[in-house]
């Protein structure tokens, strides 16, 4: 084949492949359009932090990871004054790990491991039934989904992912503090 073609071809094949990957990864819709019900009532509407960096967990307070609830703390407690949110999504989806419903659940989560930041109601983030900003965040990171509980999903000021971290991945690993520091210090 001549170089002259085959050069038009690649460029043809790349014209074609990258914005339907760029479409692919970011979608026109942000995480401002979803809520969480609260378990006390009402709802914890995303586009009330819109601009701001917001890290979304989905919990258990049974799980053999429920201590990182203490390293959600501690963001929290480090990085709530120069915007950042933590919020707990407690689910029931991986090995029935979350027994509590309403408001045990955030009782549970304060009074065992400190918690000040907002926990939601339970909320299944798997499957068919999943809540719409999971299904958005899968197509967001569709390689970066909740395999278990306390997977970890960044929002970046521009309202989409910008960071996503497995379940084994502790909320005080160098990456997870750095990611958040690079939304807290991105223009908003």
């Amino acid at each position: 084949m001549p170089l002259a073609r085959r050069e038009a071809l690649v460029l043809i094949g790349s014209a074609l492949v990258l914005p339907a990957r760029a479409a692919s990864q970011q979608s026109a819709v942000t995480a401002s359009a979803f809520g969480f019900a609260k378990p006390e009532g009402g709802s914890l509407a995303l586009a009330g932090l819109a601009g701001k960096p917001i890290l979304v967990v989905n919990t258990a307070t049974a799980c053999g990871y429920a201590p990182q609830f203490s390293g959600l703390q501690q963001l929290w407690t480090r990085f709530g004054s120069r915007g950042l949110t933590v919020i707990a999504v407690p689910s029931p989806d991986f090995g029935r790990q979350e027994p509590l419903d309403g408001m045990a659940i955030a009782e549970a989560a304060r009074k065992n491991h400190g918690v000040t930041f907002p926990v939601v109601g339970k909320t299944s983030v798997t499957g068919p039934q999943a809540h719409p900003f999971y299904r958005w965040a899968a197509a967001e990171k569709p390689a970066e989904t909740p395999r278990w509980n306390f997977h970890k999903y960044l929002v970046g000021r521009d309202g989409h992912l910008a960071a996503a971290f497995a379940t084994p991945v502790e909320p005080t690993d160098t990456r997870v503090i750095a990611a958040i520091v690079k939304e807290l210090d991105a223009a908003g």
